[in-house]
């Protein structure tokens, strides 16, 4: 596909889910780049290393760190959102609607105020260790496409999540956040299922509802198409990033 300078010149951040940093989006920004766009993967504070302080992290510090970065930008940016990094794009857009273009959620989405991600954790953990695939399976994330080789990446290169960022009611205030166009690229479910879902008011999918413009699209693959369909999750953002 052709993409106009202007489209080109669109900032594009890409935002991991738990236990991931920037190198977790390397191909799709590789091949988003050739196609002539402008991507970063972010490193959210606390995630940088396995040694990386995470006490004190919380997750106005996540939301802190992306609106930074899109202050930075001179024009309006797309945030990509994976699995949990939902919470933060829909708090970015309630922080600062006008910078954003359009959050594109990858087998994700927005969330409703007071909203608690991890309500099993609490303040008095530190950290939460990458569980391994096994787990996450019996937990719901799906494994589907991804290789043993993107399995033993994924792996050695995850650190533990800072718990102080996950395990706080998400206060929300501003509802011309729902007025951000969003895409939803399903993968895990299919985009008939989240629509249904969120139709039944699924407190997960619920506010989807609330959202004034959406697109669903598919990407058939598990939770990680980053690294299971990279080519085609490049592809539907460079789409994402057009309008279509």
């Amino acid at each position: 596909m052709t993409i106009s300078p202007t489209h080109g010149n669109i900032p594009i951040l890409l935002i991991p889910g738990y236990w991931l940093g920037s190198w977790a989006w390397d191909d799709v920004t590789r091949k988003l780049g050739a196609k002539g766009l402008q991507a970063q993967g972010v490193t959210l504070p606390g995630l940088a290393s396995q040694h990386t302080p995470r006490e004190s992290i919380r997750f106005a510090d996540h939301v802190t760190y992306v609106t930074e970065l899109l202050r930075n930008c001179s024009t309006q940016a797309i945030v990509v959102a994976h699995s949990g990094a939902g919470a933060i794009a829909s708090a970015v857009a309630d922080t600062m609607p006008e910078a954003l273009r359009r959050i594109i959620y990858v087998d994700s989405g927005p969330v409703s105020n007071r909203t608690i991600p991890r309500p099993d954790l609490s303040l008095t953990d530190v950290e939460l260790p990458f569980p391994g695939f096994e787990t996450l399976t019996t937990m719901g994330a799906s494994s589907r496409g991804l290789s043993l080789e993107d399995k033993q990446h994924i792996t050695k290169r995850a650190v533990p999540h800072p718990v102080g960022a996950v395990c706080e009611a998400i206060e929300l205030r501003n509802p011309q956040r729902n007025s951000v166009p969003a895409t939803m690229i399903c993968c895990s479910a299919s985009s008939q299922t989240v629509r249904s879902l969120a139709t039944e008011g699924n407190p997960m999918f619920a506010p989807i509802n609330d959202l004034s413009d959406v697109t669903f699209v598919d990407l058939p693959t598990g939770h990680w198409p980053m690294f299971s369909e990279s080519d085609a999750l490049a592809e539907l953002i460079a789409r994402a990033v057009e309008g279509n």
